[in-house]
């Protein structure tokens, strides 16, 4: 089995022939929707820039998921009606072109309220500022293409990876995928980065109830 821990986009890209675009009208869409961020929202994250901004270079990925990544997405509240939930470090594998891969995103968004059952949309991998091992951009796109299969290609996938201050957003669709521009959470683009997490939320929402 491939790991996902262990892949790289130059490897997925030579091995499922995939197509990285520059501009996906998907991935567009969904960065450029519309979703209120409150007052109070914004708010608490001042809040939690503030406190990235002390600690950014001092964090480890379990410190960084743990005092601001998981503020962020518990702001959001990934569940709707006990049909999806934000899942941690939960073990899932599947087979891509006859090759079989796996492996425990550190985050991902799945059908299922105790225990994810279809991966949906979602897939993050959280590395550190300094220092950062592997290819976070791989390892997310490598769970992404598993939840492409298990979704039997019926949808895009979309997928975030965390470097530190910088989140990058991805979609997928078939062979072709494309990744965002980099939002820095250290700035004014931290209420991007809630709004689009708010806006897949309501992607998601939408995909459930048909």
């Amino acid at each position: 089995m491939l790991a996902f821990k262990d892949c790289t986009l130059e490897q997925l890209d030579e091995s499922f022939n995939l197509k990285p675009l520059r501009q996906m009208s998907i991935l567009q869409t969904w960065l450029e929707g519309q979703s209120e961020v409150s007052e109070q929202e914004r708010n608490y994250l001042l809040t939690l820039q503030s406190y990235l901004q002390d600690n950014v270079f001092n964090w480890n990925e379990q410190e960084l998921a743990m005092h601001f990544i998981g503020p962020i997405f518990a702001l959001v509240q990934f569940s709707y009606d006990h049909k999806f939930n934000l899942f941690a470090e939960r073990s899932f594998s599947g087979t891509v072109d006859g090759l079989e891969m796996g492996g425990k995103p550190d985050g991902m968004i799945a059908t299922g309220y105790r225990e994810p059952k279809k991966p949906y949309f979602c897939f993050q991998e959280y590395k550190k500022e300094k220092d950062p091992n592997g290819d976070p951009a791989g390892q997310a796109l490598a769970a992404m293409l598993v939840a492409q299969e298990i979704n039997e290609h019926l949808f895009p996938i979309y997928g975030c990876y965390v470097w530190g201050r910088q989140w990058f957003f991805m979609a997928l669709q078939g062979k072709e995928y494309s990744i965002s521009d980099s939002y820095a959470a250290t700035q004014a683009s931290i209420f991007d980065i809630l709004r689009i997490l708010k806006i897949l939320k309501q992607m998601i929402i939408e995909r459930v109830s048909q």
